[in-house]
Parts: C-alpha cells; structure tokens; sequence
C-alpha cells in the first residue's frame, strides 16, 4: 500500500504476511491462529501502535496501521484481522483511567487486547467497582488475548427517562478472569477464532471501566495524540474494511498464477482471451479503487485530509461501505471465473472469497445504513453522524 512508510507495523507486516500465509491452512482446521502467526503479530507492533506514547506505545496513525492490515491480508485474512484489531482494542484501552491503563500495560506496551464491542451481559455496581457476568459472542482474538474489553449496559441511577439510551460501559478483564467457549463454525473468517467471551461474577475495579461515550467523542483522559481524539464515527468501520483490501489483493495475485497455466478444452490459453483479461482489469480497478476510499476516510482521521466535521461524521462510513462492496465484487469475479477447478479446498482463491464476503457482513459495512445517514445528512435531515453512530 503506502510506500516509503518507515513505521514499525509497516516494516513489521511482510513478515507477518509470509509467517500467516505460511500457517493460512492450519488457521482454517483449527479455527484460530497459529501461536507463531499470533507472536508474529505482536512482534510487528500492532498492539502497541494506538497504545499511549507514556506506556510504551507508538501513538500511531491510521493511515499507516491501514496500509501495514492491507499487506498482511495478502497472506491470510484472519491474521490481518487479528492485526487490526488488536491495534484497535489497544486505541480504546487509552481511553481507561491511567491507573487503569497502568494495569494493562504493566508489563509493557505488547499486551494484546480483544474487543468484545456491541453490549451484553450484566453489570452490577458494587463497593469499588462492578460485578460483571454473562457471555459476549464473535470476539475475535479471544484466544490469544491478555486482556478482554467488555461492554454492558449499567443501571440508571435516580429517575429513568423511558425515551433515554442505557449507559454503556467497557470495562477492562484480565485473562484469569473469563473463560472461552467454543462456537466459531463458519464459511469464512475461521482462523479468526471468533469464539464467545464468558464471565461469571467477575469483579473490576472502577479504573478499569470506561464510558463508550468516551470512545465515541474522542475524548481521552491523559494523551493529546491525534489518534486518541478522533471520534469513534471517524474510525468504527476502518479495522473492518483494512483486511480485505490485502484479502482480495491476495486473491488476485494467486489467481493470476494459477490462470497463467491454464488451457480450455481446445488447448487454448485461458489467460490469452480477451475475457479473462478483462475480468482480471475490473476486479484490479475496483480494488485500486476500494483503497483510495480506505485510505482516504483513514487520511481524514489523521488531519492530513480536512474533511467538515458533519461531512466527516457521515461520509467516512459510506466510503468504506462502498469500498468493500467493491472489493466483493472484485473477488466474486475472478471466483467465478475460476471455473470448476477454482472451487478446490486447495485453491487459496477461494478462501479469500469465503473470508471477504464473510468479513462483508459486518455490520459496520452495511452501506443501506452507512448511505441513509449519508443521504440524511446530505438532503438537510440533521441526523447523519447519529445514524452511524447507533449502529457502532
């Protein structure tokens, strides 16, 4: 992707893609990474990369975090999503109290954090802190995770406003604490090891909680990074969207292999005809495209592309919406034309096509919701950047 960044997940990622790709297969039987591909990870910097400059960490920008995913993906989807969101949980560990990020980091910058994000479970406040129960399903890096990022909805001191949202809160759990349950049977995505998070009467301490409004303003306690003031809208869906970028990059390229070699019935060339060759140039084109989106909402939350606040707060999601709609286009095009011996359990063509229109249906990337709060905001309705944000 970007060329000539110098930064540590960009000089880490063509390692980390050779070391996935290298361990691809043994992600899919087993439904979770490897522990060199894991290691492989943490070593390239990602969980440190959004981690506070005081602990250890880079404070680092999106738009490299973005381009270091992309490369990744080219070896194995999974791990660029393990990447990119170890990344990301660490950005929202900066948002904790310090003597809660202290917690986090005691032992330095590397620790790996798995984001459980939508909320469920049960949260009770108790002397010091919360008692915290109940399972949170889909948490990617659940396995591999030192810490895990809970969040729940809490009670409502005093009178309740029946038309009020319920306070939520992410609250900060070590791996002593939860248990994993097995339930990561998928098409796609399966080296994620997506497995559901379970806790039962867990305590956490108050400076391990922290209210999603927080996240969702920009609003960090103890850093004036860039990184750490962006709001939640300007970033939601760019973790999810970097991976496949790389995925379908990745798609291609062992496409193009494998089609260079093939012959039809009548012993012809199949990379010869002018049908193949234009497959191949549309689905190239769109991904270009797909990047250019990515990396522009990824250059707005850096400030290096000045983008209005409300047009900010609406257009970053629908690009990034549209760019993957782009990028399953591209990968279900060359699938298809792969014929029959392309749909092979040994065709890694077809694994990038399972994981990206998997990864797809990522809520955050549904383009009916991103494109309505676009157009509300576009035609005058007020309600855009609120219409994105409900669903993060």
């Amino acid at each position: 992707m970007a060329a000539g960044d110098k930064s540590t997940v960009m000089a880490g990622a063509p390692m980390v893609a050779e070391i996935a790709a290298r361990y691809a297969d043994e992600a899919e039987s087993a439904r979770r990474l490897s522990p060199q591909v894991v290691e492989a990870v943490r070593d390239a910097g990602f969980a440190r990369h959004f981690v506070p400059r005081a602990h250890g960490g880079e404070a680092g920008g999106f738009a490299e975090v973005t381009s270091a995913v992309g490369l990744v993906g080219e070896g194995c989807t999974s791990a660029a999503w393990a990447a990119s969101l170890a990344a990301y949980a660490g950005r929202y560990g900066a948002f904790l109290p310090e003597e809660g990020q202290a917690d986090i980091w005691a032992d330095g910058p590397d620790a790996l954090l798995a984001g459980a994000l939508m909320p469920s479970g049960k949260a009770e406040p108790v002397a010091g802190g919360w008692r915290l129960s109940g399972e949170w399903k889909y948490i990617s890096g659940v396995h591999f995770a030192d810490w895990a990022l809970a969040c729940a909805a809490v009670p409502t001191e005093g009178p309740v406003d029946p038309d009020a949202r319920p306070e939520v809160r992410f609250f900060a759990v070590p791996r002593a604490d939860f248990a994993i349950e097995d339930s990561w049977f998928t098409v796609g995505m399966r080296g994620t090891g997506s497995d559901t998070l379970l806790l039962a009467d867990a305590f956490v301490p108050e400076h391990r909680t922290l209210a999603r409004s927080a996240v969702h303003a920009g609003r960090a306690p103890a850093s004036d990074a860039r990184c750490h003031l962006v709001p939640m809208y300007a970033v939601s869906a760019l973790p999810f969207a970097a991976p496949l970028v790389g995925a379908v990059r990745g798609a291609l390229r062992a496409w193009i292999a494998r089609t260079g070699a093939r012959v039809d019935r009548r012993g012809q060339s199949v990379g010869e005809k002018p049908s193949t060759q234009v497959a191949l140039a549309r689905s190239a084109a769109e991904v270009d495209a797909a990047e250019l989106l990515i990396l522009r909402t990824a250059a707005v939350a850096d400030g290096t592309v000045h983008v209005p606040d409300g047009e900010a707060a609406v257009r970053g999601a629908r690009d990034l919406a549209l760019a993957v709609e782009l990028l399953v286009s591209a990968v279900d095009r060359v699938f298809r034309a792969g014929g029959t011996s392309g749909q092979s359990s040994s065709d890694p063509v077809q694994r990038f096509w399972r994981d990206v229109n998997s990864a797809a249906s990522h809520v955050a990337l549904s383009f009916e919701t991103t494109g309505a709060a676009y157009g509300a905001w576009a035609l005058g309705g007020g309600e855009g950047a609120g219409a994105v944000a409900a669903v993060h």
